[in-house]
């Protein structure tokens, strides 16, 4: 099991310039570098959505080794989402993706009661997000040239369904 994060929930006014860099640096490792992926990062979201960080280490000066963006249900879509969900490539395998979007469930059906969640996930990680008791819903899709799902999950679901 992985050690203990520390979790840093904000709005973006409220990024320091440290938080918002060690963000964008994060997910441009993974998502443009690791993943060979020219896309637009900074999409415009960014502004509206609610930014969970879980630092190793006993303070938020530490590494970022997790984090998610949480985007509000919307009047064309119902759904809170979920997205650019990512753990650092050192600090996989302990357990973390799943701590991170525990907290990130908890966060928006605290924010949000009632309203299901969404998550585009990356097609080779539908098992993982089914875990988490989140359902497809549609046909495989291409973003940015990587095969992603739609996937759901209801509100007032409690627990996810044993693994």
């Amino acid at each position: 099991m992985p050690g203990t994060l520390n979790w840093v929930v904000e709005p973006f006014e409220s990024l320091t310039p440290q938080r918002l860099y060690a963000v964008l640096a994060l997910r441009q490792e993974v998502f443009v570098v690791e993943q060979r992926c020219a896309y637009l990062d900074a999409d415009g979201r960014d502004r509206s959505a609610v930014h969970l960080q879980g630092y190793q280490g006993a303070s938020a000066e530490e590494p970022l080794v997790a984090y998610a963006r949480l985007l509000a249900p919307t009047r064309a879509a119902a759904a809170a989402v979920i997205g650019r969900v990512v753990v650092r490539p050192a600090s996989r395998g302990r357990g973390m993706g799943r701590l991170l979007m525990e907290r990130a469930m908890r966060e928006l059906a605290t924010r949000f009661p009632g309203a299901p969640l969404r998550v585009e996930a990356q097609s080779y990680l539908v098992q993982f997000y089914r875990s988490l008791g989140f359902r497809a819903a549609g046909s495989e899709y291409l973003e940015d040239g990587i095969p992603h799902v739609a996937m759901y999950r209801a509100c007032g679901e409690r627990e996810a369904p044993p693994r």
